[in-house]
């Protein structure tokens, strides 16, 4: 379980294709790794991950087939940012939402304004299948970033990035037409399936 509040950015420093699935190597220039074990799950651009080496400065991870087909992974190349963040502890704030790092799918950044006081409007166009988990008010997971929809729109969803949020993850650095992994709130997901039962 995590908050969606980004930890770090960390840089993909090595894929090897393995039978279908990909085995990355995560690097980072801080101590983000430090209270690092083996086994340990990072959330790797909003992707539940599982640590199987690391050393001070980078882990090993790997993705297998079925993460490929619902994330962004398979088009992840070396060089690339991605956010990265601990799981959440129970004595832990939670500053963000509760986020699980199940991606359900994943959406494309379809415009980006900058707005007089350092924020930028991002929309995104998400599967039409999640459309009917977004609120106005609130919140999504988008590359593992906790957000707040500030308008539900016909493709999806329309959110604002704090200046904070834009030096501290990978939206600096994300345009129009790149992709994104995309978690509707979890809560929203148990509501449906009782009302449906």
């Amino acid at each position: 379980m995590f908050t969606g509040i980004i930890a770090t950015i960390g840089t993909v420093s090595s894929i090897k294709e393995i039978e279908g699935g990909r085995e990355l190597v995560v690097s980072v220039d801080n101590d983000f790794f430090i209270e690092t074990k083996h086994g340990d799950s990072v959330a790797v651009n909003g992707v539940c991950l599982t640590v199987t080496s690391f050393d001070s400065k980078s882990m090993t991870v790997f993705a297998q087939i079925e993460t490929l087909s619902k994330t962004t992974i398979g088009q992840w190349r070396e060089g690339d940012l991605v956010n990265l963040e601990h799981p959440l502890r129970l004595s832990d704030r939670l500053g963000g939402h509760l986020v699980q790092g199940h991606v359900d799918g994943v959406g494309v950044i379809s415009e980006k304004t900058a707005m007089p006081d350092g924020s930028v409007l991002v929309s995104f166009e998400i599967p039409a299948d999640l459309h009917k988990f977004i609120v106005d008010k609130g919140s999504i997971s988008l590359d593992g970033v906790s957000l707040t929809v500030a308008e539900k729109t016909s493709q999806g969803a329309r959110v604002a990035l704090i200046p904070a949020t834009l030096e501290k993850t990978t939206y600096s650095k994300l345009d129009v037409g790149d992709h994104v992994n995309v978690e509707i709130d979890a809560i929203a997901r148990y509501v449906e399936q009782l009302i449906n039962r």
